[in-house]
């Protein structure tokens, strides 16, 4: 609000109270780093704002105010970090101004807030016309409404932090919901949405300014400089040099990242949203460093308990004794059937609403004996009868054919079977489809029932058999029309026999879980459901019956199949697709055939209201009883309520409503008796929501925002007892005043869950006990889900369902109650009122709140996420919690019930696999994770003396290693008498002129070129001849070539010139504007005089194209080494020492940083022998390298080892695998080479490219059996699924699956460790070490610097493989990062190195002598405080393993766990992107690539979407799942990318520090980008 309604200009102001401003805020700014008191910060605070603050007491109220809010804001700004000290002073500078000019910023503001909430009253003639079209509209609570919107007022308005998102994606939708063109609100433009750093500063000032408290700080620590060391920063390569800036509309923060600077839109309105949660603050507890111990909510003490007494269990008036009743229902069938055969039993209608058909009881009882008949007899498999009396037959029958359904049920029952009514499968993925395929089968169904009409609208195979549904048992479809039934003998009769425990019926009924049970009644059971049912709505013989409901299961089939013939009653039957097409039918049917009785649902009575303007002539007064079947529902109050209102005029009398409750399991508990029967009045109960969360009944009055009104559902049934137990645990009674899980024992209800006798005895078989732990009764009892409580006059009020019911915090809420806050917030205009479902998933050990609505496709963007923004205040408002996720997905996605409604189940799968493709998503982490481990407290007095003592005291060795010692290493290598390695050259083009040093391939697979040791020789002296004449002795000179023998041999020129070589990637010729700028910053970093290159890359330098990206004119003397003379130089350059500088090694490190290092004569040769001895190179050895030749040890394997130790090296450059990806390989197989290294990359491309056809390279004799050690070199952790992988994929062409192990190097020494396996004539004397060893250690202790090793397998486990074996002469020792001191082997640390062929320090053009000494030059603060190592900037451990090596002594293995300056402080804790972005990309199948980052506390994270852009929004929720559960860490923004976005280098390393910057200026060009506040 702030900076929207400041514009007073700053110039104003005063210089001296400007000035005077500033002094106090840089005390604030200061005071947290301790050289300034409280009191001191408020005395000199006071001091210098006295003579600005006005004196006169007589001043307006409000004047006073305004100053004080600016005081306290200015007060509040002490911990702000640097980046946003200016801005601090900029924005109180406005707020001053406006105080001076005597405006008050917060007047509008007011305003519009008031002018909202007048808006928001009820009533207004708005909200009460509705569109006739608005049928699809669930029943409302205007009660409800005013409360909701009552709640809404309180809040300012504010809008939530609209997501950015592509336009592609802005209109994908269902085909039904296509946006109209010209209608979908366009989305904001490109350059004002995404956060700049300055905004996110702004949003915190502006925060605390309105709040007087610190920002929710995501991480526990504001900035990670304490924890790391500087790297020396040479240049940024991120993007552009700093020298070649020329945009004007690009600043730079303090650390030098360019952002835009202008603010966009779509951040001011998250500016108003960015307000602390109303969350109670985390308990303090200890956190052990193993353990991360969630925050379990405490019970607040002052939170309602129950007070009443134990309730007492409450009967039923007794079953009445009938004199004639039917022993059972076909019973009761024959005898209408025989005596009454013209009565009408059924009536159907069509979608017209014109009747098509009456059966009579008559024709009821002759069409159910010849499908009786016909199924016992006439059905056949191998002259077996297909069917025996107690096997299972499905019912497959639409909804607008009761006729054929109510036939094949009683024909079922006459012959003995037991039917299975289900939905009819209208395609192969219908919501629970495979549920109810699974039911069948343990069901043992192998017949289905259905009509003609319905099996040809089937699905069929290409036979034309009905096609098999997913999870469907194998089914024989029998049509039951008359022309394929029989007519049975006249000496056939059904056998009917008195009810039985036998099972007559099987109800399906799908869990919370989504699950689809069988729920088994007997015969006994349902004859007395039938007695209970007539007893309690007083049924009478030729009654007529509405029913609206489906009557294939609960009280549409009980009431309208079952009942209705015990009785002889005549059924309306009114179906699903009338009531769609005319919802006032039912009432029109009850006018219509006078009927007696409905049974209708609330939802019915809602859409009757919506049409009733347009029937005059209607009368309800022959009812006696509307049955409410979901009264039990809390909304159903309102629809009663309105439906009265409005019928009452048209006949409709108060007391004919009769609610009930029922569950499939218990069938109906409880009922309202018709008024004649001489029953208490009805009741309501006004409750309080916070009590019912607790689980306490507390009445409260109408007034109050936060309260659920209910009505009775009347008497418990005739014969039943009925108890209230406790949820969870053992079933004790409640209290009177207390909400539990009504449990009903009575002969009526059902037996079990059919296969399921674990499930049937928790459910079926409960024995309440009283709190001593006595049981009530010696009968069983039902559990019905249904949680209520009896109020006064023995009533049962239910306020929700066990599938309902959210747990969140220790509280229950019910997801009814969401939905009724949800439809209050004027849902017309942007959501569909009957498709919102609500659920809650387990994330983090507790229940989340997940919102989902269909959005109309007329809702603007603006418009939808207006309304998300009022629905999570709502919720929060009157429920007290917060929701977790809400999702908006197009109109007609969402799964549908059979008989509509959504499919929650099916719905919260979607959600959970990422197949939801909803259109808007808003995350609220923030304000409901309120369980997360306390932030890690660092103990700064522990010194690195306590540690040494501490780690003897607890018998752990000092974390040091070594390789061999070199001196004592025999061999006959001849090349160590040289002191430099351009002698070695020399020497072997006299000694060994023919001998073949170098093998360069081409694409194809063919030589490209060859060098010997005297034609590289040659060569080389071609180039010094050159460069002697132009160059001075110790000119740095860079060499810009492609992989091949030109780089090689320009290197060992400028050797012999007496200059030093620069090698530097050639640019791209497809992607100068990226790459040439960094060629042009190394030449200039490493003050190159001249550049050698080849004509081709020459042109390019100086091309147009290459001028649009740098400044030609500014190259250095560029020379092209294509056609050199044939001369010699004079004399050789001899350097006067060895430690001497040789060459510069310049690289790009993961963080984006460009550092060039020093390497001398001595170095260089010190590289070359470790490498020889550890690898056991010698003249008569190939190897096959496939890397890159520009730095590290890749460049150490092209340009030196070759020379020094003579090997022959077959160079494989690694872009041309990009369109041969089976070069390396085949190339390994053809040289039939034991040794080749490789790099991540190269391993990635075959592994891809290569891994279906390893078939085709077996056929083209491709053989790896030759490899004994495959090595990857890389400068960060091993990969090991990637070096898995490709085991085992090119295991079928022999490769050992103990071949691949890997490297390790960095800036400071490039070859740490190598990993040769057992090879050569060396290898039975052992002198290679052991096999790589991988171990397992729990990541959370990794979290804290701690190492514990855990089994394989085990929760938290991360795998990490050793980095190889130590060279010969490098001793490595792990040290604290911050202390300097030695670490013990259980501990993380920086891995310290100390080698004779360690770099000689960072060349660098700002000449940072500091660091310089720091990071080569560093010695331990205690122990060995002598010996001189370097810093290598990655943190690892030592582990000493069961293996020996040749020595016989223990191998040391060192673990590398990740780059220090890549490590993530969030919450005091340590953690490695790699981490968090493979939980990430294992989270959905189509994240192709991940990366992570922070910025200004937030965890970014960027995802890589390899599929649709429709699935673009489904991994926002499941992004922030997964981070939450495997790292306790809320993500703060999810940017979803195209694939390929994220920047690699050329070791195949991800840049994520290129990738902020790229972010942060708003390059990306992102999917979506999702902000988690």
């Amino acid at each position: 609000m702030l900076m929207t309604h400041l514009s007073v200009p700053l110039s104003s102001l005063s210089l001296s109270l400007s000035l005077c401003l500033s002094v106090p805020l840089y005390f604030s700014v200061s005071v947290c780093t301790g050289d300034i008191t409280q009191k001191g910060y408020e005395k000199k605070r006071g001091k210098l704002l006295a003579p600005y603050i006005p004196q006169i007491q007589g001043k307006v109220q409000r004047e006073f105010t305004v100053q004080n809010r600016f005081l306290s804001a200015l007060a509040t700004c002490r911990g702000l970090c640097n980046i946003c000290f200016s801005l601090v002073i900029n924005c109180l500078l406005l707020l001053w101004s406006c105080l001076s000019a005597g405006v008050d910023p917060s007047l509008q503001i007011d305003n519009r807030i008031q002018a909202s909430s007048q808006a928001l009253l009820p009533g207004s003639k708005h909200n009460k016309t509705r569109a006739a079209n608005t049928r699809d509209e669930r029943f409302r609570s205007d009660l409800h409404t005013e409360a909701v919107q009552a709640a809404l007022a309180k809040y300012k308005e504010r809008k939530m932090p609209m997501p950015s998102k592509r336009r592609s994606v802005l209109v994908q939708s269902s085909v039904e919901a296509c946006t109209p063109p010209g209608k979908t609100s366009h989305s904001p433009p490109r350059a004002h949405r995404k956060l700049s750093r300055y905004t996110v500063c702004i949003l915190w000032i502006v925060y605390m300014c309105d709040n007087h408290s610190a920002p929710p700080d995501v991480t526990g620590l504001s900035e990670r400089s304490s924890l790391h060391v500087e790297r020396p920063q040479v240049a940024s390569v991120r993007g552009v040099s700093r020298g070649y800036n020329h945009h004007t509309s690009v600043m730079e923060t303090a650390d030098g990242v360019p952002v835009n600077s202008r603010v966009s839109s779509k951040i001011q309105q998250l500016l108003n949203t960015l307000k602390r949660p109303k969350r109670p603050p985390l308990r303090e507890f200890f956190v052990d460093d193993f353990e991360e111990l969630l925050d379990v909510q405490q019970p607040d003490p002052n939170q309602p308990k129950p007070e009443g007494q134990q309730m007492s269990p409450l009967e039923g008036e007794p079953l009445g004794v009938v004199t004639n009743w039917p022993p059972s229902l076909p019973a009761a069938l024959q005898r209408w059937g025989t005596t009454q055969p013209k009565s009408p039993c059924l009536t159907a209608l069509d979608n017209a609403g014109k009747p098509v058909y009456t059966l009579t009881y008559g024709k009821l009882w002759t069409r159910s004996q010849k499908l009786a008949y016909t199924l016992l007899n006439k059905l056949s498999t191998r002259n077996e009868p297909l069917l025996m009396p107690g096997d299972r037959v499905a019912l497959v029958f639409p909804n607008n054919d009761p006729v054929m359904f109510m036939v094949a049920f009683y024909g079922c029952l006459l012959a003995e079977l037991v039917p299975v009514p289900i939905e009819v499968p209208l395609t192969r993925k219908d919501a629970g489809s495979q549920q109810i395929g699974f039911l069948l089968g343990s069901c043992g169904v192998t017949l289905a029932l259905t009509t003609d009409a319905c099996q040809k609208g089937l699905p069929k195979a290409q036979t034309g058999e009905v096609a098999t549904f997913k999870g469907w048992p194998r089914l024989l479809w029998f049509v039951t029309d008359g022309k394929h039934v029989v007519k049975p003998p006249k000496d056939w009769h059904p056998p009917l026999r008195e009810a039985s425990n036998d099972i007559a019926y099987i109800e399906y009924k799908t869990s919370k879980e989504g699950s689809t049970m069988g729920i088994t009644v007997s015969h006994s059971a349902m004859l007395a459901h039938c007695h209970a049912l007539t007893q309690a709505c007083g049924y009478t013989e030729a009654e007529t019956i509405t029913n609206v409901l489906d009557f294939k299961r609960e009280a549409g089939l009980w009431h309208g199949v079952l009942t209705s013939v015990m009785n002889r009653m005549h059924v309306i039957s009114i179906p699903y697709s009338l009531m769609k097409v005319n919802p006032l039918s039912w009432i029109q049917k009850v006018h219509t055939f006078k009927a007696r009785v409905a049974v209708v649902k609330s939802r019915d009575m809602h859409w009757s209201l919506l049409a009733q303007r347009d029937q005059r002539d209607i009368s309800l007064s022959s009812l006696r009883m509307l049955i409410v079947a979901d009264g039990a529902n809390p909304w159903s109050i309102s629809s009663c309520d309105a439906f009265l209102n409005v019928f009452q005029a048209r006949g409709l009398r108060p007391e004919v409503i009769c609610p009930c409750a029922s569950s499939s399991e218990a069938m109906t508990v409880a009922i309202r008796r018709p008024p004649e029967m001489g029953v208490p009045p009805p009741g309501k109960a006004v409750l309080s929501m916070s009590g019912l969360s607790h689980s306490v009944i507390r009445v409260d009055t109408e007034e109050k925002l936060s309260v659920l009104t209910v009505q009775d559902v009347g008497q418990v049934m005739p014969g039943a007892v009925v108890c209230v137990v406790r949820v969870e645990g053992t079933p004790y009674l409640c209290q009177t005043d207390e909400v539990g899980e009504i449990c009903v024992s009575s002969g009526s209800t059902g037996v079990a869950y059919y296969g399921l006798p674990g499930m049937t005895k928790n459910v079926f078989e409960t024995i309440p006990v009283t709190s001593s732990g006595v049981p009530i009764s010696d009968r069983p009892f039902t559990r019905t889900s249904l949680l209520g409580f009896v109020g006064p006059d023995s009533l049962v009020f239910v306020v929700g369902k066990m599938d309902g019911l959210m747990v969140v915090s220790g509280r229950r809420h019910n997801a009814d109650d969401v939905v009724a806050t949800a439809l209050a917030v004027e849902p017309m205009k942007f959501v569909y009122r009957g498709r919102i479902a609500v659920f809650s998933v387990s994330v983090l050990h507790d229940e989340r709140i997940v919102v989902v609505a269909e959005q109309r496709p007329d809702a603007s963007e603006e418009d939808s996420f207006q309304w998300m923004s009022r629905v999570l205040q709502a919720i929060d408002s009157i429920h007290q919690v917060g929701v977790y996720c809400l999702a908006l997905v197009p109109a007609n996605t969402l799964p549908k019930a059979p008989l509509g409604g959504i499919h929650i189940s099916d719905t919260k799968q979607r959600f959970l696999e990422g197949s939801l493709h909803p259109c808007n998503v808003l995350m609220c982490p923030h304000t409901c994770v309120t369980n997360l481990p306390k932030p890690r407290q660092k103990q700064p007095e522990v010194g690195p003396a306590s540690m040494i003592v501490g780690n003897l005291v607890a018998g752990k060795r000092i974390a040091q290693a070594c390789g061999r010692d070199v001196a004592q290493l025999e061999d006959n290598d001849q090349a160590r008498k040289f002191l430099y390695i351009q002698d070695v050259l020399q020497w072997r083009a006299q000694a060994t002129p023919d001998h073949p040093l170098f093998l360069v391939l081409n694409a194809k697979g063919t030589v490209a070129s060859t060098a010997s040791c005297l034609q590289l020789h040659k060569r080389a002296e071609r180039v010094a001849a050159a460069l002697m004449g132009r160059l001075n002795t110790g000119d740095h000179v860079a060499l810009v070539y492609p992989p091949g023998i030109d780089l090689i041999a320009t290197f060992y020129g400028c050797l012999y010139a007496g200059c030093v070589p620069v090698t530097v990637r050639p640019p791209h010729p497809q992607n100068l504007a990226t790459t040439l700028p960094t060629v042009k910053m190394i030449v200039e970093v490493s003050k190159s005089v001249c550049i050698l290159t080849t004509q081709a890359i020459m042109k390019l330098l100086k091309s147009k194209e290459a001028a649009a990206a740098v400044d030609i004119k500014s190259w250095p003397m560029v020379l092209d080494t294509d056609d050199l003379p044939r001369k010699k130089s004079a004399q050789m350059y001899k350097p006067p020492t060895p430690e001497m500088l040789a060459y510069l090694d310049f690289s790009v490190s993961t963080t984006g940083i460009l550092a060039g290092v020093k390497m001398s004569h001595t170095a260089t040769s010190a590289l070359c022998r470790s490498i020889k001895l550890q690898c056991e190179l010698y003249p008569s050895r190939q190897i096959a390298i496939c890397l890159d030749p520009y730095c590290g040890l890749g460049f150490a394997l092209w340009c030196l080892c070759s020379v020094y130790s003579g090997h022959q090296s077959i160079l494989v450059p690694p872009l041309e695998l990009e369109s041969n990806a089976s070069l390396w390989l085949a190339a390994v197989s053809q040289y039939k080479v034991r040794v080749t290294f490789c790099s991540y990359s190269v391993m990635e491309m075959c592994t891809k490219g290569l891994g279906s056809q390893t078939e085709a390279l077996r056929l083209r004799n491709v053989n790896l059996s030759c490899v004994r050690t495959c090595m990857v070199v890389a400068e960060e952790r091993p990969r090991i699924a990637l070096t898995q992988s490709f085991s085992k994929i090119f295991k079928d062409l022999g490769l050992s699956p103990r071949a691949v192990s890997t490297t390790f190097g960095c800036r400071v020494n490039v070859a740490i460790c190598l990993q040769p396996n057992r090879l050569g004539k060396l290898a039975e004397q052992g002198t290679a070490g052991p096999d790589p060893t991988t171990v397992y250690v729990d990541m959370r202790a990794l979290r804290h610097d701690r190492v514990r090793l855990v089994e394989r397998g085990s929760p938290h486990s991360l795998p990490l493989m050793e980095s190889g074996k130590i060279l010969p002469g490098v001793k490595v020792i792990i040290a604290n990062t911050e202390t300097k001191g030695p670490l013990g082997d259980s501990h993380l640390g920086e891995i310290w190195v100390s080698s004779p062929h360690n770099a000689t320090g960072y060349y660098t053009v700002y000449g940072e002598e500091a660091l310089h000494a720091d990071h080569f030059n560093t010695k331990l603060s205690f122990g060995d405080t002598q010996t001189v190592w370097a810093r290598t900037g990655y943190l690892g451990f030592l582990r000493r393993t069961e293996l020996t090596d040749a020595s016989g002594e223990r191998h040391d293995a060192l673990y590398v766990v990740g780059s220090l300056d890549e490590t993530l402080e969030l919450r005091g804790m340590r953690y490695h992107p790699i981490d968090i972005e493979t939980s990430v990309i294992r989270s959905h199948k189509s994240i192709a690539e991940c990366a992570v980052f922070t910025w200004t506390n937030l965890l970014v994270v960027v995802v890589e979407l390899e599929g649709s852009e429709q699935e673009a929004l489904d991994l926002v929720a499941l992004v922030t799942n997964v981070v939450l559960e495997e790292h306790y860490l809320i993500v703060g923004v999810v940017v979803v990318v195209d694939p390929g976005v994220i920047p690699i280098n050329s070791r195949g390393e991800k840049q994520r520090m290129h990738l902020r910057d790229g972010f942060l200026a708003d390059q990306l060009d992102p999917i979506y980008v999702a902000y988690n506040m």
